[in-house]
């Protein structure tokens, strides 16, 4: 977090707190070594320390302000380029780049972040896992602008006379003040549409002038937008918050409320490497198709693309509105084929692994959050009689650390995937099939 030094008295600096770093605005010049994790630039103080720098491409030669120090690292962000500006920097499109905590990344050239955070990723792997990516490793792209069709926003509303003036806004950069937008680059155009029309009727007589609220929003892709914000009535939430989108000829339930992927232009390229993950294990003799366990399993979304390939079918998801929406979004089959066995289980992701014998070669995917797989999760995949595991993660540096716990118990990794569900930012998902 960035702050600023505080003074017991003018000209005599605060003893700085163990827990809390001592923060400058010295100016430095520095090179840019190389990108890492979070799409900042790596270069070295004058000290030797470590300097994270935002706004910086490699290569680059910068006046740098540090904003945030510790003994053994320090933030900053750059001020001036000075020599050596990368080809693959760009002016940013957005007005609000550098004040708005997202679309960090606007200063690479779209074209160009995919094989950035390649790179980022295939270093992450070698030096937290102690493992090479493999070279096959590939980054799935889709459009860098007007994509994001989920999106949380600050409702700020004024008083003019009678009339209330509703404006919108996201968080500042480590901040809780807001940056107003009018029209964001990134949001689909039904989500700038309905922010610029009827959401300032809709949430004009939500709450008193001179308040803030957050605001989940969500586009289907079919441009209906449903909506959530803390304490909604649950009349106005069955009518608003709910929602259901079409991917891969699916149709998925889900509601404002819940997390659901916020890129539903490259969502296919996923399903379509899972679903080609399975066909290979099931071929192969790696795992089956007796049974798909799907853990943090959300609404459900990767057994409702999978279930037609297997007899029987588990989720389990900790999450209650998440599970009543798997419970929708996973049915039986009609015709000649045999309908799969569903379970939809409410529980703990470990707990579940835990209490449960997996005694046949089945499916196993895992989608868990930024955290990873706890312990106890990885030592039950250990036990099991699972020899093939799909993992989708949403932090590669938790995906690094589990894949180098796994490698212990056997497991190799069989294919990496990635997927950029983030253009302008730093943000990477990624997919391994680990086998043993």
């Amino acid at each position: 977090m960035h702050m600023f030094r505080r003074f017991d008295k003018p000209g005599r600096p605060r003893r700085p707190s163990p827990k809390r770093p001592a923060v400058t605005r010295e100016v430095f010049e520095v090179r840019i070594e190389k990108m890492v994790q979070g799409g900042e630039g790596m270069a070295r103080l004058p000290d030797g320390r470590v300097c994270f720098v935002a706004g910086a491409l490699p290569g680059e030669f910068c006046k740098v302000a540090v904003t945030f120090t510790k003994k053994d690292f320090a933030r900053g962000h750059v001020v001036e380029v000075l020599e050596g500006a990368s080809p693959d920097r760009v002016e940013a499109r957005c007005p609000l780049y550098g004040k708005c905590g997202g679309c960090s990344l606007q200063h690479l050239d779209s074209e160009k972040q995919a094989e950035y955070l390649a790179q980022v990723e295939r270093e992450n792997f070698r030096r937290i896992a102690r493992i090479a990516l493999p070279e096959s490793f590939t980054v799935h792209t889709g459009p860098a602008w007007g994509y994001r069709n989920r999106a949380r926003v600050v409702v700020v509303c004024d008083q003019v006379g009678d009339k209330p003036i509703v404006r919108f806004g996201f968080r500042k950069q480590e901040s809780n003040s807001v940056a107003l937008f009018k029209n964001c680059p990134v949001l689909t155009p039904a989500l700038n549409e309905f922010l610029q029309g009827k959401a300032r009727e809709i949430f004009a007589g939500k709450f008193r002038p001179g308040r803030e609220m957050e605001v989940n929003l969500f586009d289907n892709g079919s441009g209906e937008i449903s909506y959530y914000y803390e304490g909604m009535p649950a009349s106005e939430f069955n009518e608003n918050a709910i929602s259901v989108a079409e991917i891969c000829g699916k149709k998925i339930e889900t509601d404002a409320s819940v997390f659901f992927q916020s890129n539903l232009a490259l969502l296919p390229a996923l399903v379509k490497s899972v679903r080609d993950a399975v066909d290979e294990g099931v071929a192969n003799g790696e795992a089956s198709d007796e049974w798909l366990i799907d853990l943090f399993s959300g609404v459900g979304f990767f057994a409702a693309m999978l279930e037609d390939k297997f007899k029987r079918v588990t989720t389990v998801e900790r999450e209650e509105k998440c599970l009543q929406h798997a419970k929708v979004n996973l049915s039986v089959f009609d015709g000649d084929k045999k309908a799969a066995t569903i379970e939809n289980v409410s529980a703990p992701a470990e707990e579940w692994l835990a209490r449960n014998v997996v005694d046949i070669p089945a499916t196993l995917i895992v989608d868990p959050p930024r955290t990873g797989l706890p312990k106890e999760a990885l030592d039950a995949i250990a036990d099991s009689s699972v020899n093939r595991l799909i993992y989708v993660s949403c932090h590669p540096v938790t995906l690094a650390r589990d894949t180098a716990l796994l490698a212990e118990k056997g497991f190799k990794i069989r294919r990496a995937e990635a997927f950029a569900f983030y253009p302008q930012t730093p943000h990477l998902e990624m997919m391994l099939v680990l086998t043993r």
